[in-house]
């Protein structure tokens, strides 16, 4: 039955490529004209458009996208948002998910991508994360970001969560922004991305259900960097235990809570 099911899932995938192009390219122009009033205003602008993108495709790829609350979002408050990365799809998610202008910090390979390579460079901060240098560049930028009130969206895990545990390690500069800038991290989870596209393979794509899920916001008012690792376990294990509480189908074996 899966092998007369697969040909239609590569038609499905083809389907869903098609339209992801092409609702980009039909609103490239809006973004051309938005990136002439600069990166924070035009910057906010285009997050705004990729928003649109966003409800469109969702909307005629049939994915179903709902966020949860375990404790709401302050519209009025500004966040370091931190959340799990399992899969190519948790980008289309996001403008599904946080629905506010932010920056996000992004690999440096998917900025050289035609036109969505446009469109990523202004709302996205670059990071080579092979470079030292590069990476305190991408962090001081961050931080000179949330000084102008815009929150900013960081998946701490670097890279694909490939392994059957709920997260892989957590990198510092989540945390160091949050504690330096001295903004509040909320963490968030993409419950269905790897049911929706595995990261091995592009033709995996299915039709379904997403979901993303707020969890109770962190405070840093008063933390310094000695506070750092404790932090980070603290964002971790909370992650750690929501996953394994929501069933996540990449973990392999789910150790009591």
């Amino acid at each position: 039955m899966r092998r007369l099911l697969k040909p239609l899932q590569w038609l499905y995938c083809i389907y869903a490529l098609v339209l992801f192009i092409g609702i980009m390219l039909l609103l490239f122009p809006f973004v051309i004209l938005a990136s002439f009033f600069g990166r924070i205003i035009g910057g906010n602008m285009i997050y705004r458009i990729c928003m649109l993108w966003g409800d469109i495709w969702f909307l005629l790829v049939f994915i179903w996208h709902r966020n949860y609350y375990e404790q709401p979002l302050d519209k009025n408050k500004q966040y370091i948002f931190v959340g799990n990365h399992i899969s190519y799809m948790d980008a289309p998610i996001l403008v599904k998910t946080i629905r506010r202008p932010i920056r996000a910090l992004g690999r440096i390979e998917l900025s050289k991508t035609p036109f969505f390579g446009y469109i990523y460079r202004r709302v996205v901060v670059i990071v080579d994360r092979s470079n030292a240098e590069h990476r305190a560049k991408s962090l001081r930028n961050l931080k000179s970001i949330t000084n102008k009130g815009i929150s900013i969206i960081i998946m701490p895990e670097g890279t694909f969560n490939m392994t059957s545990k709920p997260l892989k390690n957590f990198y510092d500069g989540a945390f160091k922004v949050a504690i330096e800038t001295q903004t509040t991290i909320k963490p968030f989870l993409l419950l269905d991305a790897f049911e929706r596209l595995h990261y091995r393979n592009l033709f995996t794509l299915t039709p379904g259900k997403s979901r993303a899920v707020f969890l109770e916001e962190i405070p840093v008012q008063g933390l310094t960097l000695n506070d750092l690792p404790a932090l980070k376990q603290k964002v971790y294990d909370l992650m750690e235990r929501k996953l394994i509480e929501y069933k996540v189908t990449w973990i392999s074996h789910t150790p009591n809570p």
